[in-house]
């Protein structure tokens, strides 16, 4: 018998399932909190030892111990950084993809995946109103989603440069301060140089400052610009019309980081904020972020997946097979070659409930933030800092200082009633409420006000 055949009798894979039903039925969820390394050392001890600690004793530490010691991101209080609230139909799928061995790098290894989980990015393409031909990949994160895209820009513009015959090779990207930190961390990556771009009154990236920012560098030093479809903060859409214009003016690619804000696309009511967003070069949306889908899923999309093919491809004997087959590769398209098809848990969810009942979901979390602020604007001791524009809301409560507001995060989730926690801005200490989980309601919201006196 093989070292791992220890268990005939399967029971492993009956508890890790039978705790998994268990998960994804739970109503309500617990919000749970985080431990000590003490605690968990003293309560845990060592889980990997020589001989196995066997299939019910790794069980019940990670149910009893371990599980209760990570927030639970799909709480309906859970309203802190970007949450993660999964379908349950998403998150049960995600079990298969585990559990399927599937390789979703290439088409002849996946091709079922792949085709599922391209559908799942035409819908997104045609809710940003890119062209036909416009394709990718599911990576990560956004952070991994925005380094493959820029790879392509600098790719794509030092190529040209090339043809040309200028001999320049482009170093600088085009940002604002609101723009995600990832944005710097992968600049940092690729050796490249950000340079800001000044905000308007509206905390909006616009094609003017834009301008200015090119012509103060010069514009043949840049090869992208990074536009923000929802910042994380405050949920601010960039002008992208003005900021297109200024793109297509001087030759630079247009990269939107819809990673957060971008599930706004299919909401109605917001829809005309993304103007523009349709004549991006690349672009990205986190499904794992407000499109229902478990960790860890980006959607990453090319007006020309060539482009990106051609930065991407790697090249070796072995992978000849691939690189000269026709047929999609998703490995071709971003950093990386090993890949799960995590775009199915997304694909999955989308076929069972149908697009309508996403356009549904994200249009009630955008009416559970404007009764937030309808709330704050009406409680004399709160304020609002924007009005929002997504499912972000930014407010201060008057006379508190930063202890106040930590100590106010630490009351209630040591009570395990809500997490969230207090962000800055330009210097002043704030809190937020970001708003993805369906299930969070209005009562949620106006509960958690009520806490701040």
């Amino acid at each position: 018998m093989h070292s791992f055949d220890k268990d005939p009798d399967h029971i492993a894979v009956e508890q890790v399932l039978r705790y998994a039903r268990e998960r994804l039925l739970m109503d309500p969820i617990p919000l749970d909190g985080p431990q000590t390394e003490d605690y968990l050392r003293s309560a845990a001890g060592q889980t990997i030892t020589a001989a196995g600690l066997g299939a019910t004793r790794a069980m019940e530490l990670f149910q009893h111990t371990l599980a209760p010691a990570c927030l639970s991101t799909d709480h309906p209080r859970y309203l802190s950084f970007i949450p993660c609230a999964p379908t349950r139909e998403a998150a049960a799928f995600d079990v298969v993809v585990g559990a399927s061995s599937v390789y979703g790098g290439s088409w002849l290894e996946g091709a079922g995946a792949v085709y599922a989980e391209n559908q799942a990015l035409r819908w997104i393409a045609d809710l940003a109103g890119l062209p036909e031909e416009a394709g990718g990949v599911f990576v990560p994160g956004g952070t991994v989603g925005n380094l493959s895209a820029l790879v392509v820009a600098r790719h794509t513009a030092r190529n040209r440069a090339a043809e040309a015959g200028t001999g320049a090779r482009p170093w600088r990207i085009a940002a604002t301060d609101n723009a995600h930190s990832s944005v710097v961390s992968m600049a940092a990556v690729m050796d490249a140089e950000v340079c800001g771009v000044h905000v308007d009154e509206k905390l909006r990236m616009t094609g003017p400052e834009l301008r200015r920012t090119l012509e103060e560098h010069g514009p043949e030093t840049f090869f992208a610009v990074v536009a923000t479809s929802g910042t994380t903060n405050f949920g601010v859409v960039d002008d992208l019309e003005s900021v297109a214009d200024v793109c297509e003016e001087f030759g630079l690619w247009l990269h939107v980081d819809g990673a957060y804000g971008g599930a706004g696309l299919a909401a109605p009511s917001v829809r005309h904020l993304f103007n523009g967003i349709e004549r991006a070069d690349s672009f990205i949306l986190d499904p794992h972020k407000w499109l229902f889908a478990p960790f860890d899923c980006c959607a990453l999309l090319y007006r020309k997946p060539e482009l990106a093919r051609l930065a991407h491809t790697q090249e070796a004997g072995y992978l000849d097979v691939l690189t000269q087959a026709p047929e999609w590769n998703p490995t071709d398209y971003s950093i990386g070659l090993t890949r799960r098809a995590r775009g199915l848990p997304l694909w999955y969810s989308l076929a069972v409930h149908g697009t309508d009942a996403y356009v549904e979901a994200i249009e009630g979390t955008l009416d559970v933030v404007r009764h937030a602020a309808r709330e704050i604007g009406q409680r004399p001791h709160l304020e609002l800092v924007r009005e929002p524009d997504l499912s972000v809301v930014v407010f201060r409560r008057l006379g508190w200082g930063p202890a106040d507001y930590q100590a106010w995060t630490d009351r209630m989730l040591a009570a395990e009633f809500a997490f969230v926690v207090p962000t800055t801005f330009r210097g002043e200490t704030l809190t937020r409420f970001a708003v993805v989980n369906p299930h969070t309601t209005k009562e949620d919201v106006t509960a958690i006000l009520d806490t701040m006196g």
